[in-house]
């Protein structure tokens, strides 16, 4: 758990263990106990650990797995990662519960699907089309000024 995080983070950020404990104002030696899990870091050390590393401290306290990877690291502040899912021969997948509880995802909800060279997002349709026409809004009024 915390201490899988922990080697993890610091690894992914490019720290060794010497400039993470500077930054917490601890020894090398201390921080090192806590990625063998010898001991665990006070409440307020994980805050200062989980503002270095961009994470939530809820999400430095809890280990993820994703099907095929294994352990994986915390989502940044803001980020979520919700799991794998698998595509069904039809196209279909069914998107994790913890994620359709915080976005009000219900059967008949549209969504709109928006991509890059790295993947696919889901976007509920009143947040894309309200934040489109505010897009929109911006560059008829910018339009005008010139």
């Amino acid at each position: 758990m915390l201490k899988e995080n922990l080697v993890m983070l610091r690894r992914i950020n490019g720290f060794s263990q010497e400039e993470i404990a500077e930054k917490i104002n601890i020894s090398r030696q201390a921080y090192a106990k806590w990625e063998s899990g010898a001991t665990v870091p006070d409440i307020m050390k994980c805050s200062l650990l989980a503002n270095v590393y961009g994470v939530t401290l809820d999400s430095l306290m809890k280990t993820e797995t994703a099907e095929g990877v294994g352990c994986i690291p915390p989502a940044p502040a803001g980020k979520n990662i919700w799991g794998s899912v698998t595509i069904s021969d039809r196209g279909q997948i069914v998107i994790p519960k913890e994620a359709r509880d915080k976005f009000g995802l219900t059967g008949g909800k549209r969504l709109i699907v928006l991509s890059d060279e790295e993947g696919i997002a889901l976007i509920p349709s009143e947040s894309f089309e309200y934040k489109m026409k505010q897009v929109l809004k911006m560059a008829s009024f910018q339009n005008e000024e010139e």
